[in-house]
């Protein structure tokens, strides 16, 4: 049996960014007839009307009335209490999860989360599906190879943290390292959450995951072990380039949200620290006098988020978002995590016990192998990061580009890979400070959760390798960064230009060269005739069928404001690929004529000159000087304004059926 979904849903959050993306997220799976409220008094506002409504689904943290509140109240009150309840929270602590379940939550579900995992907590919230179905041991087939080897099935995200990952994959494919006991297969996760529930249920045999995750999931009794450290260092706070950061530099966050990937992270205890240093309490929403709050956002989102919603202040991740949100200009950055706290864990390497008892040998390889791809991405950073691109961003969604993340692999203050040898005084230092400082999580024993014999065996010059743990004095370093980036940086100069450099398109408008990143160019072909659509705007030519879809097709001279081309014989229609609110969609541009593809490099690159408030410049990356020609590098996204975005996607959306 499957869902209604006509069904009608309350949903309940406080943040509004937040609401914007889970109500689009049930869109995305059918669901439409949605009444939104800002915490549990509208909420019960709404229930007392005259809407019926069979679902909720609310934030646990908001101020006034809380999600756990509003959950009591539906329960006490027998009109509403047959209603199914889904708890939705960036608090993920499995106490949590039990305080909820007694209190009578139909279902639980952790921040962030995509549309999948939603679904899926809506069908066992419905009763269409029983919880013990969700977290069934996935049987994957034989464990071993026909040549006897055992299948290793690692999960990650994608960021700099699991890089060792993607280069240990590049070393056998290779013929670098040619494992006798094992075949690596990873699997790439859209968040945390589905790798913490792989973890935890066994449908991987290991992962690299948040510290603070694992060491939660091992206190709730899932068998696993901390085999070797990720990484060090490697996350970045960035602060969001609209507003005016000025003295007193502490109200530049006062009252404004601040994302975190998750809330059992060292981003949060790193971010905590710094705001407390500064005179500042953030928190989840909902707690008492807080002066910043704390949003659990997919890593992925977090650059699009700081740039749609101007009461954020920043966000804390791991690389290269960070890197990429200031080069894309979106954000400034504030500091790097190292500057808090040097040589610090932040993700680690755990793997199912019992595949560390049955399978040792190919453990004590694979960490080997590790250890190797440490050493490597630090000894070759260029060539880590070509690894790095192919292996984080498969199906370029999130545009990485190498000279990008060569910087984040080189910089000074980012991550290191060298030294991946476990300490147990640094995991505690974590489990101690966000259980005793900020109440999460609880205390396990180290010395039960830590296996430190395979990286003993794989790193033998730890002597020489051991890069001590430096921790600051939060207050004192936290103010020293706050002035410290209030003054401008040259580096930060260099980073903007990072995301242009690439390979691009050359083609010529009325006489005038233009580029655009041929990562987001699907074909180019000759100028097709066109079905036109009454009533649309001049530059929208109509729509064709490209490859079974069909797609609208604008003139790019109209859009930019030049006059309309009298003979187009020799122009050419380029297919993009574009971001839009609803998604990626594909257009096509008509262009005079497509001249060759040429390498930019960051020094050919100057930002886009000042040409007065009137002329809108947001669609140029920059300028680029190549001898003696001037190009300018369009940013695709932005050719179109947002009225003139939502135009094209509402004729795309009537057209596409």
């Amino acid at each position: 049996m499957s869902v209604d979904k006509a069904i009608r849903i309350l949903m309940v959050e406080d943040a509004a960014v937040m609401r914007r993306m889970e109500v689009m997220t049930l869109n995305s799976l059918g669901f439409q007839n949605i009444i939104e409220a800002g915490d549990g008094d509208e909420a019960i506002a709404q229930l007392k009307g005259d809407h019926e409504f069979q679902l909720i689904i609310s934030d646990w943290n908001m101020p006034n009335k809380s999600g756990f509140e509003l959950l009591q109240w539906v329960r006490s009150n027998e009109q509403y209490s047959h209603i199914p309840f889904i708890m939705a929270t960036g608090r993920g602590e499995k106490k949590e999860m039990s305080k909820a379940k007694d209190a009578g939550v139909s279902s639980f579900i952790s921040k962030p989360f995509n549309g999948q995992e939603l679904q899926e907590k809506i069908d066992i919230a419905l009763g269409l599906r029983d919880e013990s179905e969700a977290i069934e041991r996935i049987d994957r087939g034989p464990r071993l190879t026909s040549d006897g080897r055992v299948r290793i099935k690692m999960a990650h995200i994608q960021i700099t943290d699991h890089l060792v990952l993607g280069v240990a994959k590049h070393l056998i494919k290779t013929g670098k390292f040619i494992p006798r006991t094992f075949e690596l297969e990873t699997e790439c996760m859209s968040s945390w959450n589905p790798v913490a529930k792989a973890l935890e249920h066994g449908h991987v045999d290991g992962a690299f995951v948040l510290a603070p995750i694992a060491m939660d999931l091992y206190g709730h009794g899932a068998d696993i072990k901390l085999t070797l450290f990720a990484h060090k260092n490697g996350s970045i706070f960035v602060r969001n380039r609209n507003g005016t950061y000025q003295e007193p530099y502490q109200t530049f966050f006062k009252e404004k949200s601040f994302y975190l990937p998750h809330f059992q992270s060292v981003h949060h205890m790193l971010a905590h620290q710094f705001f407390h240093g500064i005179g500042l309490k953030a928190g989840m929403p909902g707690q008492e006098a807080i002066d910043v709050s704390f949003e659990v956002v997919p890593p992925v989102q977090m650059p699009q988020f700081l740039s749609d919603n101007i009461d954020s202040s920043g966000f804390l991740v791991a690389e290269p978002l960070g890197t990429k949100a200031i080069a894309a200009g979106i954000a400034e950055l504030q500091f790097f995590s190292s500057e808090l706290w040097e040589n610090h864990p932040c993700c680690i390497v755990a793997m199912q016990r019992d595949f560390t008892q049955e399978y040792e040998e190919a453990v004590f390889e694979f960490t080997k192998l590790l250890v190797e791809a440490g050493k490597f991405i630090e000894r070759k950073p260029g060539s880590a990061a070509e690894v790095a691109v192919d292996f984080l961003d498969p199906d370029k969604r999130l545009g990485l580009r190498v000279p990008l993340l060569k910087n984040v692999l080189t910089e000074p203050m980012g991550i290191t890979t060298g030294d991946l040898y476990p300490s147990k005084d640094d995991m505690d230092r974590i489990q101690h400070y966000m259980h005793d400082e900020m109440d999460i999580g609880k205390i396990i024993d180290l010395n039960a959760f830590i296996e430190t014999k395979f990286a003993d065996a794989a790193i033998t010059d730890r002597v020489s390798a051991l890069r001590k743990s430096v921790v600051y004095d939060p207050a004192q370093k936290a103010m020293e960064i706050l002035i410290k980036r209030s003054q401008k940086d040259d580096d930060q100069d260099t980073k903007t230009l990072l995301n242009m450099e690439g390979k691009y398109l050359i083609f010529t408008l009325d006489h005038q060269q233009f580029g655009i990143d041929i990562l987001t160019i699907r074909e180019i072909i000759n100028f097709p005739p066109v079905r036109a659509i009454p009533h649309s705007p001049n530059f929208v030519r109509g729509i064709f069928n490209f490859r079974d879809s069909v797609i609208p097709v604008i003139d790019l001279r109209l859009v930019l404001g030049l006059d309309e081309l009298d003979n187009m014989d020799n122009s050419r229609l380029i297919i993009l690929e574009t971001i839009t609110n609803k998604g990626l969609m594909q257009m096509g541009v008509i262009v005079d004529s497509v001249s060759h593809v040429s390498d930019i490099h960051t020094a050919d690159i100057e930002e886009t000159p000042d040409f007065g408030i009137d002329i809108r410049t947001d669609y140029i990356l920059g300028m680029a000087k190549q001898g003696s020609d001037l190009m300018v590098l369009l940013n695709t996204d932005k050719v179109l304004t947002q009225k003139e975005t939502h135009t094209v996607e509402k004729i795309f959306t009537a057209n596409a059926d």
